[in-house]
């Protein structure tokens, strides 16, 4: 029986268009073993698998686990500046440029 960390992770995975082999290569696992986080009870990940998990799917742990109110758009707009956080000052300041052209257009 799947729990809703289970049903979670299946419904990013599915959005994205990721296989469970494809989720597997992702977080460095076998295809069994998302499965069975998917859709056994029993299936518990480290927190490390987790926050690969996470990563993958562009959102967080605590969404993930449900251990929050948090929607999954609050939890992608976290993950994503988490990824910004680490990048390099060049592409910061790229993505910056790319966002004010964007504001730009939409005025």
């Amino acid at each position: 029986m799947p729990t809703p960390l289970g049903d979670r992770i299946r419904e990013l995975r599915r959005k994205q268009g990721l296989t469970l082999e494809g989720l597997a290569t992702k977080i460095e696992s076998s295809k069994s073993y998302v499965w069975e986080i998917e859709n056994k009870d029993v299936a518990r990940p480290s927190a490390e698998k987790l926050s690969l998990i996470a990563a993958a799917l562009e959102t967080t742990t605590d969404y993930l686990l449900g251990t929050e109110a948090v929607t999954q758009a609050d939890a992608t707009d976290v993950a994503f500046f988490r990824r910004y956080q680490d990048m390099e000052p060049k592409a910061k300041e790229k993505l910056r440029e790319m966002l004010k052209i964007l504001d730009d257009k939409s005025s």
